[in-house]
C-alpha cells in the first residue's frame, strides 16, 4: 500500500512533525514532503493530517 518513504514521513507526521521538521530529518525538500504527503492522502482516502492520523491508527499502520 504505502512505500517506504511513504512510512518514514507517516510516522514523523504521528509524532507530530512539521512538514519542515519531517524534511531535515530526511534530508528531502518541503516540496518533496507535501508530494508523499498528497500521495498519502490519496492512498488512505483522507484530506489532512488529522484524518491520516486517525485513519493509520484504524488501520493498525502505525500505533499511539
Amino acid at each position: 500500500m504505502l512505500t517506504e518513504r511513504e512510512k518514514n514521513i507517516l510516522y514523523l507526521l504521528v509524532e507530530g512533525f512539521t512538514n519542515k521538521e519531517i524534511a531535515e530529518k530526511l534530508f528531502i525538500s518541503v516540496h518533496t514532503v507535501k508530494a508523499h504527503l498528497e500521495a498519502i492522502y490519496e492512498k488512505l482516502g483522507v484530506n489532512n493530517r488529522v484524518q491520516t492520523v486517525i485513519k493509520a491508527v484504524k488501520l493498525g499502520l502505525v500505533e499511539i
